[in-house]
């Protein structure tokens, strides 16, 4: 016999999304969380190198930032007895076909400093001389604890009651009498409100719901894992990379992790890695740098999910009720995650958003792409 399980809120994936929406309603609503792996987190989640950087992205998603800082930079030590930020800085530099991009960047974008070539050598020394031509700045950066995070939220969500079930792909949903009947993992689910934080699959789910697809691009982003150069100490080295994204850096644990800023548009999947995409990159960053890359570690690719116009869909469908849209966040879902968590909460229990963040509803609502 299937099961019938009763629930509030019932929320698709448990990546970041979806467990942060969870954990911040949970206090006053029954929710069931659904994940198609037998993890949460298996995807965007488990593979983001993610550093919270204020000037990240377009002007709603710096204003997500702004709205997230305090969370980071506060949060609750029974949940995060860590900090979830590490100050890591982030230096940009530029080649000869990048110099007006480089002061272009420090122009418009607040705490960003222009800084000469030996300042940026000095602050990492494997900088190509006869390659860097411009360099700036910016101190605040930060690496992002993901799995303090995220784990953080799922025991909170726990704690609040939330059930989680993995191995739970939605196979079928229709509306009926003001709920929804959920079909998954040989379970049935019956709830008022469904949240889509499906990731990359967020328009496929929605037409198992009825909605129409936003148009949502799964783009895929490589990372190879390089040992650190020898006779280098790189603890302290600043994330580094290229003001025309041709490739990042990024000191982790005694290595380096080098990334060619691929955003290859793909179906959503379990991503693997181009080696065609990933050598290119990797050559492109040899040419910026003094050491070359002879060995390769590991490497993995995740999917970074963007609407159309690169910023978060957040809101009820404006055609079908009872289905909330938490998708789309690109590359900025770590770091956007609190804010987007808190409003799309405040939503769904009909309340009015915390100040400020009233005025971005519009531009975060799937109503715009109706």
């Amino acid at each position: 016999m299937t099961d019938t399980i009763e629930t509030d809120v019932l929320v698709i994936g448990a990546g970041i999304a979806g467990v942060g929406v969870a954990a911040t309603l949970a206090d006053t609503h029954r929710v069931v969380i659904l994940e198609r792996e037998s993890q949460p987190g298996y995807h965007s989640t488990g593979r983001s190198a993610a550093i919270f950087l204020p000037n990240y992205g377009n002007e709603i998603i710096r204003r997500l930032n702004l709205a997230s800082t305090p969370f980071f930079q506060q949060p609750d030590r029974d949940l995060f007895p860590d900090p979830l930020l590490t100050l890591r800085g982030c230096l940009t530099v530029a080649g000869e076909d990048g110099i007006d991009a480089c002061a272009e960047f420090v122009r418009d974008n607040a705490g960003v400093t222009a800084i000469d070539v030996d300042r940026a050598i000095a602050m990492v020394p494997i900088l190509n001389r006869d390659h860097v031509e411009a360099a700036c700045y910016q101190t605040d950066a930060w690496d992002i604890d993901v799995n303090a995070l995220h784990q953080g939220w799922l025991r909170k969500a726990m704690a609040l009651g939330v059930k989680l079930h993995t191995k739970s792909d939605v196979a079928s949903a229709e509306r009926i009498a003001g709920e929804w009947k959920v079909e998954a993992g040989g379970r049935t689910f019956r709830a008022r409100t469904v949240v889509n934080a499906s990731g990359a699959w967020a328009d496929v789910t929605a037409g198992i719901f009825g909605a129409k697809a936003i148009g949502l691009t799964p783009m895929r982003r490589s990372i190879a894992v390089l040992p650190a150069p020898e006779g280098y100490d790189t603890r302290g080295w600043p994330l580094v990379d290229d003001v025309n994204e041709a490739w990042y850096l990024k000191p982790d644990g005694g290595r380096l992790f080098v990334s060619p800023c691929d955003e290859t548009p793909v179906e959503p999947h379990d991503a693997f890695v181009d080696d065609m995409i990933l050598a290119e990159g990797l050559y492109r960053y040899e040419q910026a740098v003094t050491v070359p890359v002879t060995r390769v570690e590991s490497s993995w690719a995740g999917l970074r999910t963007f609407a159309p116009d690169r910023t978060p869909v957040a809101g009820f469908d404006s055609d079908v009720e009872g289905f909330f849209w938490l998708a789309g966040q690109g590359g900025y879902g770590i770091q956007t995650a609190p804010a987007l968590s808190t409003l799309s909460a405040a939503l769904m229990r009909g309340q009015p958003p915390e100040a400020g963040m009233d005025t971005l509803l519009a531009q975060l609502s799937p109503v715009r792409f109706a």
